[in-house]
């Protein structure tokens, strides 16, 4: 049941629309998946991205409506980080990036790119696919639960140049002009998940929007000044109604000087523009696409005093980052990734490595903001044994020739995943093995002879039963 103050004002904004738009609020919501680029998939072991009843999401070069929902939990391909589900119409944030990267020179450049409200990673994953390869990406999630399951799925999608950080956006705004690109999906009154998650049409209140205006405001006040002059701002939300979207986005470029750039975009994607001021925004109706609500803006900063560099200025050895009390990497372990000249390791509690063209910039944030996880995390020494982590099975840079590959079958990838004990072939050897299934890595299992353990992360572990 909607609330009658949410159908009084949205049939004020959409007007004969209104009714078409509540009706398919009470319709199922499109399935969607984006691929991953950087780990393409064999149609013999995986046909979800192929079969003759999926189709093209326009905007998104990657994204695909799936005619039915599979059981995504128990497809070993997903937790291998081939493919994110995610929301449709929010995949049109790759319009907003393509439109930067247009501008001229830009993406020949190391690009820091901040994705400040990240969890659980579906904006994050999108970004880490287009952005010119030297590019950093810092996703940021300020709830310490959430900012874990973030880490995950970063560490499954298994590209390097990723810091996640748990921090709040005063934090952030305190490091000056250090991004290129902030992305900040905006926390929102909800209402464009209306058909997806029907519990929260009861959350719903006036009040609660009016909160939620005023926290995205203050969001993007607190972290405006982590942005480079001439930076670009993507701003967006969930929900339909006016304050949190262009009223929020038409104050904010008044009060922080900045542009409001419009984004190309096709008349047959059928994406509604500003209800309120005459400002190139984006709004995605369920009535009139395939998906759910959505509203993009993106804002470019003043480009006075504009600096070519980040002007985070690093901080005396002292405070640089504490290394463990093992401060020689074994040369076996940094063999462990592809090239590992062209990395920086570090050993806190964990090993682990971040491209060296970022170094000075982890150095510089890592004093200054939480972080959760950086570059590719390689495990742990345990005693004199090294225990490599999921996070290394899963890079895109693990070095497949450094350990024995088992090969499982969907069954066993199923068992493996839920931490269950699988058996190995009588000839494999002793020790760390990448258990793969469809030639894509899983985790890590270490064979003793009379049994094999379970390597794969508690806390990602399928909690399920089939």
């Amino acid at each position: 049941m909607l609330h009658k103050d949410f159908i009084e004002r949205t049939k004020k904004l959409l007007r004969v629309e209104y009714d078409e738009f509540e009706a398919v609020l009470d319709t199922q919501s499109p399935v969607s998946i984006r691929i991953n680029p950087f780990k393409p998939v064999d149609i013999t072991v995986c046909d979800i991205f192929f079969a003759d009843n999926t189709e093209n999401i326009p905007w998104c070069e990657t994204g695909r409506y799936l005619a039915e929902r599979p059981s995504f939990t128990f497809d070993p391909l997903f937790h291998a980080g081939t493919y994110y589900v995610q929301e449709a119409a929010s995949m049109f944030t790759e319009q907003a990036v393509k439109r930067i990267l247009a501008d001229d020179g830009i993406i020949s450049k190391k690009l820091a790119v901040l994705d400040l409200c990240a969890a659980p990673g579906g904006k994050s994953t999108l970004l880490r696919s287009i952005l010119p390869e030297d590019s950093l990406l810092v996703s940021n999630e300020v709830i310490r639960s959430r900012s874990m399951i973030l880490a995950e799925n970063m560490a499954k999608w298994g590209m390097p140049n990723n810091i996640v950080t748990n921090s709040d956006p005063k934090d952030i705004g305190k490091l000056t002009h250090a991004f290129d690109i902030i992305l900040a999906d905006l926390p929102c009154s909800g209402e464009g998940m209306f058909r997806k998650d029907t519990a929260s049409r009861s959350e719903w209140s006036i009040d609660n929007v009016k909160l939620c205006a005023g926290r995205q405001r203050r969001i993007i006040h607190d972290s405006w000044n982590a942005l480079k002059p001439g930076g670009w701002l993507i701003y967006s939300t969930c929900t339909f109604n006016t304050e949190e979207n262009e009223e929020n986005v038409f104050a904010l470029a008044n009060e922080l000087g900045a542009e409001i750039i419009a984004v190309p975009v096709k008349e047959e994607w059928n994406i509604a523009g500003s209800l309120r001021h005459d400002i190139p925004v984006y709004r995605f109706f369920p009535n009139r696409t395939k998906g759910e609500g959505f509203f993009l803006a993106l804002m470019r900063k003043a480009s006075t005093g504009m600096i070519t560099e980040n002007s985070i200025k690093a901080k005396k050895a002292s405070v640089a980052v504490k290394t463990y009390n093992k401060p020689t990497i074994p040369e076996h372990v940094k063999n462990m990734i592809f090239n590992p000249e062209k990395y920086t390791f570090y050993c806190k509690k964990n090993i682990f490595a971040i491209p060296s063209t970022h170094d000075d910039f982890y150095k510089n944030i890592s004093t200054r903001i939480n972080i959760i996880s950086a570059g590719i995390t390689l495990g742990e020494f345990k005693g004199s044994d090294f225990v490599p982590s999921a996070s290394l099975a899963l890079s895109t840079e693990v070095n497949t020739e450094a350990f024995p590959i088992v090969a499982l079958s969907r069954e066993q990838a199923i068992k493996y995943l839920q931490r269950e004990a699988i058996s190995l072939p009588g000839d494999t050897p002793r020790g760390h093995i990448i258990v793969t299934f469809g030639n894509k890595s899983l985790g890590f299992i270490k064979n003793i002879g009379n049994r094999a353990n379970n390597l794969y992360p508690q806390e990602w572990r399928i909690r399920n039963r089939k």
